[in-house]
């Protein structure tokens, strides 16, 4: 028992460290660029001018293909480990403020963001180590592959339903503004708050439109047979180019993505962390 309660209070310090703090909010900075390349990708797309992928790895190319780039992509990385540790230190001592289900809720939801936050770092890595990495490239083959296994179309319809209900949760997330709880609303002005309401709502529901699509496409391609559906966020943007008014939906889509980048860079300011 006593070494339960070491290790909690050595993840407890951990959390309080003020070097992962800033690192942390130095990692909203890296993930708002990141969205604002990827939002510029979304709206190449919409008009038919883009040959990269549109996703984040698409994004992390753009910015290690400029002056600098390569060190801006590591700096990246290294912020969003941070902001791992700090989110799996929140789903393992943190969130004390709530309570019951709630404090439950919020721990889970920590630890997912412990794992996109990873899982983009990863990518940094990558791209910093191999420029041409496609994301887009990997998850189709990677579906190709489970497809082939037993079972493996039901693990990737499950894996598509997954992803759609992120979507869904996201977009869900921004309507009711349950991103606020996480802001130290108290130290903004009026205006900031107004500007950053606008911005979370119009970047978490762009998100989870773009995530809801690419989990329905990854449930057609475990129903049809057809890795090639399976290509996440560049596929799910380029059905959207495909469908009636698709280029102005894409663009709204664009500004809405482009919209979180700059809600992250107010995060880095004004994050509870």
């Amino acid at each position: 028992m006593s070494l339960t309660r070491n290790a909690g209070a050595t993840a407890a310090r951990t959390a309080d460290s003020r070097w992962l703090e800033l690192l942390a909010r130095a990692g909203f900075i890296g993930y708002g660029i990141v969205h604002l390349l990827f939002a510029w990708l979304a709206l190449q797309i919409a008009f038919g001018n883009s040959a990269d992928a549109g996703d984040q790895s698409g994004a992390l190319r753009t910015l290690a293909a400029q002056p600098l780039g390569k060190f801006l992509v590591i700096a990246t990385a290294v912020g969003l480990v941070a902001m791992a540790i700090w989110q799996a230190l929140e789903a393992a001592v943190g969130h004390r403020a709530e309570r019951g289900g709630e404090r439950t809720w919020e721990r889970v939801a920590s630890a997912g963001r412990t794992l996109v936050y990873l899982y983009f770092a990863w990518t940094a890595y990558k791209v910093f180590s191999d420029a041409k990495s496609n994301s887009a490239d990997q998850q189709e083959a990677l579906t190709g592959q489970a497809m082939h296994s037993s079972g493996g179309r039901w693990l990737v319809g499950l894996a598509g339903l997954v992803l759609a209900a992120i979507g869904v949760g996201l977009v869900v997330y921004g309507l009711v503004k349950r991103f606020e709880k996480h802001l130290k609303t108290a130290e903004m002005s009026p205006r900031t708050r107004r500007l950053s309401r606008r911005l979370g709502i119009a970047g978490y529901v762009a998100k989870g439109v773009a995530y809801g699509v690419a989990g329905v496409l990854v449930i057609v391609a475990a129903v049809t047979y057809d890795p090639e559906k399976a290509r996440g966020l560049d596929a799910a943007l380029r059905t959207l180019r495909e469908q009636s008014y698709g280029s102005l939906l894409l663009t709204l889509v664009a500004l809405g993505i482009a919209a979180f980048g700059v809600f992250c860079f107010l995060q880095s300011r004004y994050r509870k962390v």
